[in-house]
C-alpha cells in the first residue's frame, strides 16, 4: 500500500511537472500567442478523450449511468461554482497569456485568486491519477499523458500572462513549482484514502472528477485557444482527441 502510494504520487507530480517546464517557457521565451493556443486546443482534445474512455466509461463499467450523471454534473457544478468566485477575485484570466490578467495593483488579491484556481483546475486530475492504480488497476497511460500535454500549454499560457501583468518570475516559479508538488501529494492522497472505498463510490469520484475536468477545459482552455486561432481550434481539438484514444487502445 505505501509503494503504490508513492508509485501514484510520483506519477502525479510528473504530470504536475509539466506545469513547470511551461513556465519556465512562458517567463523565458516570447512564444507566439497562435503557438500557445494551437497547443491549447491540443490539450483540450486529449484531456476530453480521456475523460470519455478512461473517466467516464471506468465510472460507468463500476456502477451504471446514475451514479456517473450525478457525478459528472456534481463535479462539474462544483468545479463552475469555485471559478465563478475566483474569477470576481480576479482569477478569471489566469489561464491567458496576453495582456488580460490584472495587476496586483489592479486587483489586490488576485495573486492569491489565480493561486488557487491553479490548485482547482489540477487536483482533480491528480486525484483520478492516484485512483487508477488502486485495486490492481494499470495507471492509464492516455489518462497521464492528457495530463501532463495539457498542463505544458496552462504553465506557459498562466506564466506569460502573468509577466505581462507584472508579476516576478520568482511568483511564477514558485506557484507552479509548488502546484507540482500538490499534484503529486493529491495523487498520492487519492491512492491512500480511497483504498477502501466501494465500487459506487470509486465510480462516483471517478465521474465527478471527470465532470470538473470537462467544465474546466470547456470554461478556461477553449476560449483561450480560440481567441486566438479561431477556426483551427476545433480541426487542432480533434487531432488531439484522436491521439489520446489512440493512445488508449495501444
Amino acid at each position: 500500500m505505501v509503494t503504490g502510494a508513492w508509485v501514484a504520487g510520483g506519477w502525479g507530480l510528473f504530470a504536475g511537472a509539466a506545469l513547470l517546464v511551461g513556465a519556465a517557457v512562458g517567463s523565458l521565451v516570447r512564444v507566439p500567442p497562435r503557438l500557445i493556443a494551437l497547443v491549447m486546443a491540443f490539450g483540450s482534445g486529449v484531456l476530453m478523450a480521456a475523460v470519455s474512455f478512461e473517466l467516464i466509461a471506468e465510472a460507468y463499467e463500476r456502477s451504471g449511468m446514475w451514479p456517473v450523471v450525478a457525478g459528472a454534473v456534481g463535479g462539474a457544478a462544483v468545479y463552475s461554482g469555485a471559478n465563478a468566485l475566483l474569477a470576481r477575485r480576479g482569477a478569471q484570466h489566469r489561464k491567458r497569456s496576453g495582456e488580460q490578467q490584472p495587476s496586483e495593483a489592479e486587483a489586490p488579491g488576485s495573486g492569491n485568486a489565480i493561486a488557487l484556481g491553479a490548485l482547482l483546475d489540477g487536483i482533480p486530475e491528480s486525484v483520478v491519477i492516484g485512483t487508477s492504480l488502486l485495486g490492481g488497476g494499470h495507471l492509464g497511460v492516455a489518462t497521464v499523458g492528457a495530463v501532463f500535454i495539457s498542463n505544458l500549454p496552462e504553465g506557459l499560457a498562466s506564466a506569460a500572462g502573468m509577466r505581462g501583468a507584472g508579476r516576478s518570475r520568482r511568483y511564477v516559479f514558485t506557484l507552479w513549482g509548488s502546484i507540482a508538488v500538490i499534484s503529486g501529494l493529491a495523487a498520492l492522497a487519492g491512492y491512500a484514502l480511497l483504498g477502501g472505498a466501494s465500487e459506487a463510490a470509486m465510480a462516483m469520484i471517478t465521474a465527478v472528477a471527470g465532470g470538473a475536468i470537462l467544465a474546466m477545459v470547456a470554461d478556461t482552455m477553449i476560449p483561450e485557444a480560440y481567441s486566438k486561432v479561431h477556426l483551427l481550434t476545433g480541426l487542432v481539438t480533434v487531432v488531439g482527441f484522436l491521439s489520446a484514444f489512440a493512445m488508449a487502445h495501444l
